[in-house]
């Protein structure tokens, strides 16, 4: 794979960890070997994995000239906080269209990201209903942008397009570079699945590598009939940009949906215990929209004996932890 025809900005000076997880693993009765790839440490305001997308996308906004960049999330989007701290790091503006998917849940006054946002000076908020067709809403703001005489690029949720996308088909090959180096044999690769770049980049940098490694993505938000195929098309389109020839098997996506729970961003008991597991077995923090759910899913699958005994399995932990400081409640029961 061959990332050097792309405008990158290179905010990653060092590859993100691989540690191993034993307490986790005894907790779980050591039917298999944990391990965690520490994207939470990457460098932005709190980290997380969308640091290495937004190494690609804005990167094309500057090639384009723009000089004020425009992206949407839910309400405590980690997506958010980190395209509004590398906008502030570019010397861009930054507006943030937030989508309220749960009734009654944007508090201008809140903790975590949303005090985050402001605490890093963001320009403008706009909080719009659940369903509201956000790309819409972008392009809305930014010809409002244009008519003042800026020069606005969208990044889309998530920075999940080809171009965000190319992001994790590099820590793709970052981490089987690392594996190697460690001779690690990685049985299952774990990762969210949410708006689909993350998952989508690890499948296409994985199968073009020729690994073996089946990656599995836990659901934040959608069914797995639906996730599945926005993680496939994703695939093929980031496949396509990178000029990769092999075709990428239908099969390689894999998701789980039965850890949602109610629905994208509400808490269920088991992603409460995961969290907590993590954290009083390896001082590691999850969030509890992306991390802590797909923690939930690999705690579930360990114990249904999903991975074979004595399986070396990687979780991604793409970071989030901001966020926790608006669910206390939900931890405090």
């Amino acid at each position: 794979m061959n990332f050097t025809r792309f405008p990158r900005r290179k905010y990653i000076q060092t590859p993100t960890p691989i540690e191993p997880m034993p307490a986790l693993s005894r907790a779980l009765d050591g039917k298999v070997n944990l391990f965690v790839k520490r994207d939470d440490l990457l460098p932005g305001a709190g980290g997380g994995n969308k640091t290495r997308k937004l190494e690609f996308c804005i990167a094309d906004a500057l090639e384009n000239d723009a000089n004020t960049i425009i992206t949407c999330g839910a309400v405590q989007s980690n997506h958010c906080r980190l395209t509004l701290a590398w906008a502030v790091k570019e010397g861009l503006d930054c507006h943030l269209v937030l989508e309220e998917r749960v009734k009654g849940s944007y508090k201008k006054e809140a903790s975590g990201n949303n005090f985050l946002f402001e605490l890093m000076g963001v320009k403008s908020i706009e909080v719009v209903p659940g369903g509201t067709d956000m790309m819409a809403a972008m392009e809305k703001k930014a010809e409002d942008l244009k008519a003042e005489g800026r020069h606005p690029y969208i990044i889309p949720g998530g920075a999940s397009n080809a171009i965000g996308a190319l992001g994790y088909a590099s820590c793709a090959a970052e981490t089987m570079a690392q594996l190697n180096d460690m001779h690690l044999d990685i049985h299952h690769l774990v990762v969210p699945s949410g708006s689909a770049g993350t998952h989508a980049g690890m499948v296409v940098g994985m199968t073009a590598m020729e690994t073996g490694i089946p990656v599995s993505g836990m659901n934040v938000s959608r069914e797995k009939r639906v996730q599945e195929e926005i993680v496939y098309k994703l695939a093929k389109e980031t496949a396509a940009k990178l000029g990769i020839e092999k075709e990428i098997p239908r099969d390689r996506v894999v998701c789980f949906d039965q850890y949602v729970g109610p629905g994208y961003s509400i808490p269920t008991d088991s992603m409460v215990e995961a969290v907590k597991l993590f954290a009083q077995t390896e001082a590691i923090l999850l969030d509890p929209v992306y991390s802590g759910k797909t923690a939930a899913g690999l705690v579930d699958l360990v114990r249904n004996g999903y991975f074979a005994s004595g399986a070396n399995v990687l979780f991604l932990h793409t970071g989030g932890s901001p966020a926790l400081y608006a669910y206390m409640d939900s931890f405090r029961k």
